[in-house]
């Protein structure tokens, strides 16, 4: 439904799109949630996976960041909830990982797969590509 109005138009009507950083390491969750607000994005970080999956039946985001390797719930188990959950299906998924070989699994369910490091200006790109590609 989104890519029948542009970006602007949406944001105009509902504020900001909503993108949650799903990550556990300080450093990295500080440098994601710069990137995605300069993309334009109202941001939540979340440290753990319960969290997480929690906040999901609550809030439907444009846009998730998802750490592979979390405490409580895994990033490949939200993965699965954010895909098998009708409300979350415009929801565009980018996984972070340090763990190539573990990132084979989700290549199919995730919208992109980042490996770690990265640098602040790939992930503003990546942020920006997922939604114009949803909203445009």
């Amino acid at each position: 439904m989104l890519d029948r109005f542009p970006r602007a138009a949406i944001e105009e009507i509902v504020g900001k799109l909503l993108a949650f950083v799903i990550e556990d390491e300080e450093g990295i969750a500080t440098v994601s949630e710069a990137a995605m607000q300069t993309a334009g994005f109202d941001t939540e970080v979340i440290r753990d996976g319960n969290t997480a999956l929690a906040r999901l039946t609550e809030v439907a985001p444009a846009l998730v960041l998802l750490d592979l390797n979390l405490p409580g719930v895994s990033g490949l188990d939200i993965l699965n909830q954010i895909r098998t959950d009708p409300r979350l299906k415009e929801t565009k998924v980018i996984i972070v990982t340090g763990d190539p070989v573990g990132a084979e699994p989700v290549n199919e369910l995730a919208d992109l797969v980042v490996i770690k490091p990265f640098s602040f200006d790939q992930l503003h790109d990546f942020a920006l590509r997922m939604t114009s590609s949803a909203t445009e």
